[in-house]
């Protein structure tokens, strides 16, 4: 614990030499805009309880962790409950959703406070850009009341908010790198066309071939492992579709009408789109409690073979950090960096993450009397994002995270085992569909809506 209090002592500084509006721009910092630097630091705080969070969850926390009221106490395993989940194993678990609560919780609260924020001459703009100390204050109030949660209940009501919350998060996800492919393919391309060099295309090509390589490498592996001759009808029919999906909104970005009413779409974004959801199909399937078709993947490396059945855990086989779920943590911390500093052309996924193309350009720091830089309000004729939006963002990553380090198992209340569930698993594949659909959204609606102005 002390060690978590080291790092909330740190977040406390850095928030405070580091944040903007009435805060101060440090000398150690950059140039940029308030709106950049707000975001930076929201999501810093994200960072540092998810880093706490994974603290929480080591071997060797449970002995601090066991003296909180409410937890497993007086041994190490749960009395009355014979090979079952070790319960130095479940207090991790339990820790990760009360600190992901309080995230939660405290998202929340500034989405509702931010809604309708237009401007920074909005007194509530104050709030979002500064006072960064009390925000700090505040977060680790409702951690601390969020740890004396003793009802039984409440893990398993909070599993089905964070389902709830990760599908969202998932599509969300998924919007960024849609945007991301978007900005990487149209600056390469204007790189060629500027410079007159081909290789930014072929750099391109390379990339997208290894995109599309990677995904159909997933595809047979999930065929070899994940299903079976005679069972995981399921599984079969997930991959199929996905890979039927993933094909036909590849066609899609290049056809000549969609290429006429956006140049820059192609098969860069769409490689990258089917890349993803083949990793979000790969995560749905290690959640089947269906031990036949889902194998352990340290077996598969080890043996090579026969897959074993990892559907029962013992006390020292409950573990988040399996491939997907270090994996997912990869792709959150590049989502939730980028989500902070990106600026996008593409006007449609602009609408779908509620941001604005307009904004005043970045410029020098404004130095004050005091001779001490600040960060430049850019945001005085309109904010450059939706406020309220940009928190509900966190609130369901906040959620995701809690998923993510808890595997998606299910609570059981009666043993305090975690176990898998097929709710996860249908989780995570409507994501993966409506990922694809939001995907096919940005190529068609220039042609469906030829009255809207899409440029």
């Amino acid at each position: 614990m002390g060690a978590c209090l080291a790092l909330c002592s740190l977040a406390s500084c850095a928030s405070c030499l580091c944040g903007s509006a009435p805060c101060l721009l440090c000398g150690c910092c950059p140039s940029s805009n308030n709106s950049t630097v707000t975001r930076l630091v929201f999501s810093f705080f994200l960072l540092l309880g998810t880093l706490v969070s994974v603290i929480m969850i080591l071997p060797g926390m449970e002995v601090q962790l066991r003296k909180i009221p409410g937890f497993c106490q007086g041994g190490s395993s749960i009395p009355g409950i014979e090979n079952q989940v070790d319960c130095d194993v479940i207090l991790g678990y339990k820790s990760v959703y009360r600190m992901c609560f309080a995230m939660t919780c405290f998202f929340f609260l500034f989405f509702v406070i931010m809604i309708r924020v237009r401007s920074s001459k909005d007194p509530r703009a104050a709030l979002q850009n500064g006072f960064w100390f009390f925000k700090f204050l505040i977060l680790v109030g409702i951690t601390v009341g969020a740890f004396f949660i003793s009802d039984p209940a409440f893990n398993t009501v909070w599993y089905y908010f964070g389902l709830v919350g990760s599908l969202f998060f998932i599509i969300i996800q998924l919007i960024l790198l849609i945007d991301f492919a978007h900005s990487w393919n149209q600056a390469w391309v204007e790189n060629a066309e500027n410079n007159d060099n081909k290789c930014w295309y072929a750099g391109l090509v390379t990339f997208t071939f290894l995109n599309y390589a990677m995904a159909f490498t997933a595809v047979v592996l999930f065929y070899v492992y994940y299903t079976q001759p005679d069972d995981c009808t399921e599984h079969k029919v997930v991959i199929s579709l996905n890979l039927i999906f993933c094909i036909i909104v590849s066609i899609v970005s290049i056809l000549p009408k969609v290429q006429k009413a956006q140049p820059y779409s192609g098969l860069l974004q769409s490689s990258l789109i089917s890349l993803y959801t083949m990793y979000v199909t790969w995560s749905a399937m290690t959640n089947n409690p269906n031990h036949k078709c889902n194998p352990s993947l340290l077996s598969l490396v080890s043996n090579g073979s026969t897959p074993s059945h990892s559907g029962e855990h013992t006390p020292g086989q409950l573990q988040w950090w399996d491939a997907q779920s270090v994996v997912g943590l990869l792709l959150f911390f590049f989502c939730t960096l980028y989500a902070s500093i990106r600026s996008s052309s593409n006007t449609q996924v602009n609408k779908l993450l509620q941001t604005e193309e307009g904004g005043k350009e970045s410029g020098e720091a404004m130095v004050g009397e005091d001779g001490v830089r600040r960060a430049v309000d850019n945001e005085e004729d309109g904010v450059t994002y939706n406020y309220s939006a940009f928190h509900f963002h966190l609130a369901l990553a906040s959620l995701y995270i809690m998923m993510t380090l808890t595997n998606w198992y299910l609570p059981d209340t009666s043993t305090q085992a975690m176990q898998r569930s097929k709710p996860a698993v249908w989780v995570k594949v409507c994501s993966s569909w409506l990922g694809l659909s939001l995907y096919l959204w940005t190529l068609v609606a220039p042609l469906i809506l030829p009255d809207r102005d899409f440029n």
